[in-house]
C-alpha cells in the first residue's frame, strides 16, 4: 500500500449538488472502494481562484489514503470521479464542479505526459498545502519540511469553513 494525497475542489454548482456535496461524494467514493484504506479528510477551505480569477471562489479539502492502485489507475480513479460529478473543462483553471488531483504517491517522483507528482505548483498553493498539514504535520515532500514553506504558514485568501 502507498499513502497518496489528494486534492479536492469545486467552485460552480451544477444539477447533481454543489461543491461542497461533490467534495463530500468524492470522499465517500473514496471510503467505499476497496482500493483505498485508512482514508482522512481534512477540513473545507473556502479560497479564491488561482489563476483566472474572473470566478466564483473555491471550495478545497484533502484527502489522504493508503492505496495499492499504481499511479495511472489511481489517476483514472479520479479522473472517474470527476465525470460522475459532470466536470466540464472550458479552460485552463477554470470553472468545475469537482477537481481531483494527485498532490503526493508516497514519496515517488512521476513525470509520465498524463501525471506529475508531486502535482506542480503544490509548493505554492495554501489551499492545498494547509489542509494537507492539517492531516499530517510532519509531511515531509521530497526531504523538505511542508511546514517550513511560506505558503504552508499563509492564510491570505483562505477561509477554514469546517
Amino acid at each position: 500500500m502507498t499513502t497518496c494525497f489528494i486534492g479536492l475542489g469545486g467552485n460552480i454548482t451544477n444539477e447533481l449538488g454543489t461543491p461542497t456535496e461533490h467534495i463530500i461524494n468524492a470522499v465517500q467514493a473514496f471510503k467505499q472502494s476497496p482500493h483505498f484504506t485508512d482514508v482522512k479528510m481534512s477540513s473545507l477551505y473556502q479560497s479564491k481562484a488561482f489563476g483566472i480569477t474572473d470566478q466564483p471562489d473555491f471550495i478545497n479539502a484533502v484527502l489522504s489514503a493508503n492505496t495499492s492502485l499504481p499511479p495511472l489507475e489511481l489517476l483514472d480513479f479520479c479522473q472517474g470521479l470527476e465525470q460522475t460529478a459532470k466536470r466540464v473543462r472550458l479552460r485552463h483553471w477554470g470553472e468545475r464542479s469537482l477537481d481531483v488531483d494527485i498532490l503526493l504517491y508516497g514519496d515517488k517522483r512521476i513525470h509520465h505526459e498524463r501525471l506529475t507528482v508531486p502535482h506542480q505548483g503544490l509548493f505554492e498553493r495554501n489551499f492545498v498545502l494547509i489542509p494537507m498539514l492539517e492531516i499530517d504535520e510532519c509531511l515531509l515532500v521530497n526531504g523538505q519540511k511542508l511546514a517550513d514553506l511560506n505558503e504552508s504558514n499563509s492564510w491570505q485568501g483562505l477561509n477554514k469553513l469546517t
